[in-house]
This record gives C-alpha cells, sequence and structure tokens, in this order.
C-alpha cells in the first residue's frame, strides 16, 4: 500500500485531490469526513482550519487542494504529471495563479464583495475582470496550462474553471469552456466525478 489517506467530503474541493488521486492512479483510501466532524479535536490536529481535504502519506501532512496536487505530482514521478523542474515556470506560475487571484477573485464575486475605489492595488487579485483575463489568456496559449501535455497545474486550474462555469462564478467566455472540454472526459476525472457524485446525500423527494 501507498500509504496514501485523503479525508475529504463530496461537497468540498476535495474533489480536486481525489481527481488528483485517480490520475496519479496508486492505491487510496478515502476517508469521508462529514461537516461538523471536521471540527473534531483529532481532525484538528492534522488540519488547524478544519477545512477539507487534506491528504496524509505516512507521517507527511499536506492540506491546501494546490498543495495536494503538487505534493502528488512530485512523490509519483512515474505518473509524468509535473515537468522537469528545469521547466516549471508556466507549471507553477499558474497553478499558483489559480490558487491565489483566481481563487480570491472568484470568491468574492459568488458573495457580492465589490473592491473599494482604488482597492485593487492592495488586493492580490487586482479585480476580477483582470483575473479572468489573465487565466483566458493562460488557456489560450497551448492545449494545456503548462505546455502541450497535461500536469497536475491543469487538475488544479481545470477544477477552478470547471467548478466556476458549473456555478456562475466564472464567466462562460470560449476560451474556458475549450479548455475545460479538453480536461472533462479524461478517465481520471470521469472515475473521481462518479465516486464523488454516489457519495453525495440523497436530495429529498419533492
Amino acid at each position: 500500500m501507498t500509504g496514501l489517506i485523503l479525508y475529504t467530503n463530496p461537497m468540498s474541493r476535495g474533489r480536486v485531490a481525489r481527481w488528483m488521486l485517480e490520475e496519479v492512479g496508486v492505491p487510496y483510501e478515502a476517508v469521508i469526513v462529514a461537516f461538523g466532524r471536521n471540527r473534531a479535536p483529532d481532525y484538528l490536529a492534522l488540519n488547524p482550519m478544519g477545512k477539507l481535504p487534506t491528504l496524509t502519506h505516512g507521517k507527511t501532512v499536506v492540506t491546501e487542494a494546490a498543495a495536494i496536487c503538487a505534493y502528488l505530482a512530485d512523490a509519483f514521478p512515474q505518473a509524468g504529471l509535473a515537468p522537469p523542474p528545469a521547466e516549471r515556470g508556466a507549471y507553477y506560475r499558474w497553478l499558483f495563479f489559480a490558487a491565489g487571484p483566481v481563487e480570491a477573485a472568484t470568491t468574492n464575486k459568488s458573495f457580492g464583495f465589490q473592491l473599494p475605489e482604488g482597492g485593487g492595488r492592495m488586493a492580490g487579485y487586482g479585480s476580477y475582470e483582470a483575473t479572468l483575463d489573465a487565466l483566458e489568456y493562460a488557456v489560450s496559449q497551448t492545449d494545456y496550462i503548462a505546455g502541450d501535455r497535461f500536469t497536475a497545474a491543469d487538475v488544479y486550474v481545470g477544477s477552478q474553471i470547471g467548478f466556476g462555469l458549473q456555478f456562475g462564478s466564472m464567466e462562460k467566455r470560449p476560451a474556458f469552456e475549450r479548455y475545460w472540454a479538453r480536461l472533462g472526459d479524461r478517465p481520471a476525472c470521469v472515475k473521481a466525478k462518479a465516486i464523488d457524485d454516489a457519495l453525495m446525500p440523497a436530495r429529498p423527494a419533492s
């Protein structure tokens, strides 16, 4: 066994980590953490923020979905999900751009938060429009975010775009839809989605 344990919930960003694990293709255990249970002392000992997901690999603990993607790519190089170190400029650039400015901009948009006049100079993302323009540029240059082959950065960036298009926090720009179309049918993505969808709580009958 690989010693990988994913603490997750199907209604969380744990979906990103599960997709990455399926891309890696090694055995892992998934522990479903109910909301509320993520504030229990034993879980907070792993992740003091009480957020999901958390990944443990032996004695190593990794939190934050983008970090989990990067960690797994390095921990299992046989999966070929990270470029060689000398070629990781775009890989790191857009992976962390999605984890920082994109996450902040789309979250604020979802909650209707507007930056005050001149606030874009202080906010890490500048503005929602500028962030999406930069992301559109990134996904329009090559088939994948870091070049001509799929990497762990595509799992994270693709998840952000896929969720954004699904839930309306991101404009349905043609470049985003084309990029997501290249990723959403990947076998690992389809498998991960099916697993998490099956774990979703049943909706009450109407």
